[in-house]
């Protein structure tokens, strides 16, 4: 009886052996296919994964606080540029003229100071004059006005006699020959005199006898009246036509003092005239060969202003191409300078009966100047704030009514003002884009999505949904 019971119980323990080991065996098929069981349980109960978000929904009042401004897009042509920086300085021979003494003297007036305006002809200087040489020419051309006199007289007496054959006619030849010799040393006489500085009717008084002892240094005419500040703008001093009437200078310096003790050639005043500048460019040698082809071919130079209010200002019409290019670099900063003409505007106001003048540009006002080197094609241009980058993507937002959908775009040039995008379908001509504040949607469309609402459906009232169309 004992040993059946002994053999089941033998039995018993081997199949439980036999099936210990088979689960041992095969644990890794029975494991796997627990944990997918598991997994898929897991993943039928999880969320689907958030759809990336591209539509962001806007208030009128938030498109206002942003300040948002769209405009449609249109291809057009982009002129690649490259930024120089410059500053305005004096054009040499047309701004600063330095008016002199034309013979010794000592100052015994001083007419026009700093800052005051004066006109063509107005008197800037008086000078007592000491100088030697004048006084000499004084004396000699009063002395050839009082020889033909006696010449004319003697002339007058002996005219008769010679119709009665009482003297020979030789004589009379003679005298009109002495009349012609002393008209010339007149003329160089009295342009000799208006070189240093009297005026013709000072000059007829020395003629008389009334030597002049003292004399006013005036301002001197325009340079050039045919050519001189042609498109200049200016609503007070200058009248547009080419005559003296309508120039002025500004008394930019007086190096003269009273009393004092000046010689000839020695400088006085130095008088300004900021209507025609330069705007002079600081460029490497590496940047030489596109601003040789902008120069050659005649390219427009856009003008970025430091400390312009243009609205305070009539409207700046003119265009800016390069006039020449130095050949020299300078040995401390390694550039060289290349120069465009900027024709000024001024207005004036009166104060305690004087007038002055207010130059909108001014010698050392920093300019960024912005040379052409690639003209693109085709292209959409937007300025810098309307593109958002994320990483190596590229997104503008489109508008359509309250709604911004964010489309990605390809960025071919991009400058510190604009932002050239590819046309190559993304975006559509004609519609209308966000102009700035692209970061900001960008961050607004992100707060909608992780808030869970999406702002391109819209619920109808019988209570369906559709997305935005």
């Amino acid at each position: 009886m004992q040993f059946p019971r002994l053999v089941r119980l033998l039995s018993g323990v081997g199949i439980a052996a036999a099936l210990l080991v088979a689960v041992f065996v095969t644990r890794d098929r029975w494991m796997t296919a627990f944990s997918s069981t598991e997994s898929d349980s897991h993943l039928a109960d999880a969320p689907p994964p958030a759809e990336q978000p591209k539509v962001l929904k806007l208030s009128p009042q938030a498109r206002k606080n942003l300040e948002l401004i769209a405009k449609p897009a249109k291809p057009q042509t982009y002129w690649r540029t490259i930024q120089v920086p410059g500053e305005i300085v004096d054009r040499p021979g047309r701004s600063d003229r330095g008016v002199t003494s034309p013979a010794v003297g000592v100052v015994s007036a001083v007419h026009a100071f700093p800052g005051d305006t004066v006109r063509p002809g107005e008197r800037l200087v008086t000078l007592k004059v000491f100088s030697e040489y004048l006084q000499n020419t004084q004396k000699e051309l009063f002395s050839s006005n009082k020889e033909i006199q006696l010449i004319q007289e003697e002339l007058s007496r002996l005219g008769p006699l010679v119709d009665k054959n009482a003297i020979p006619r030789t004589k009379i030849i003679e005298l009109e020959n002495q009349v012609r010799r002393q008209n010339a040393l007149i003329q160089s006489h009295r342009q000799d005199l208006l070189t240093r500085g009297l005026n013709p009717k000072q000059i007829d008084q020395v003629s008389n006898g009334q030597f002049v002892s003292a004399i006013d240094i005036v301002a001197p005419p325009q340079i050039d009246k045919q050519e001189h500040l042609v498109n200049i703008q200016q609503s007070t001093f200058l009248n547009g036509n080419d005559s003296d009437e309508g120039f002025a200078f500004e008394v930019q310096k007086l190096d003269a003092e009273l009393g004092q003790q000046v010689q000839a050639g020695q400088l006085l005043v130095t008088l300004a005239n900021h209507s025609a500048l330069y705007l002079e460019g600081h460029a490497f040698k590496r940047e030489s060969p596109f601003l040789e082809k902008a120069a050659q071919s005649g390219w427009k130079i856009s003008v970025e202003f430091s400390e312009d209010e243009p609205q305070l200002w009539p409207e700046l019409d003119q265009s800016f191409e390069i006039r020449y290019l130095s050949n020299s670099i300078d040995e401390e900063s390694r550039t060289f300078d290349f120069y465009i003409p900027l024709a000024n505007q001024s207005r004036a106001y009166e104060k305690g009966g004087d007038a002055f003048i207010v130059w909108r540009f001014r010698p050392g006002q920093r300019v960024r100047l912005h040379v052409p080197v690639q003209q693109l094609k085709d292209v959409f241009v937007l300025p810098s704030a309307a593109v958002v980058r994320v990483g190596p993507e590229a997104y503008v937002f489109q508008q359509n009514g309250d709604l911004f959908n964010r489309i990605p775009v390809q960025v071919i040039h991009e400058d510190r003002l604009n932002i050239v995008i590819a046309n190559d379908g993304s975006i559509t001509p004609g519609l209308y884009f966000a102009q700035s504040a692209a970061a900001s949607l960008n961050r607004v469309l992100k707060a909608q999505a992780a808030s869970g609402m999406r702002a391109d459906v819209h619920v109808h009232a019988d209570g369906t949904v559709h997305s935005s169309h």
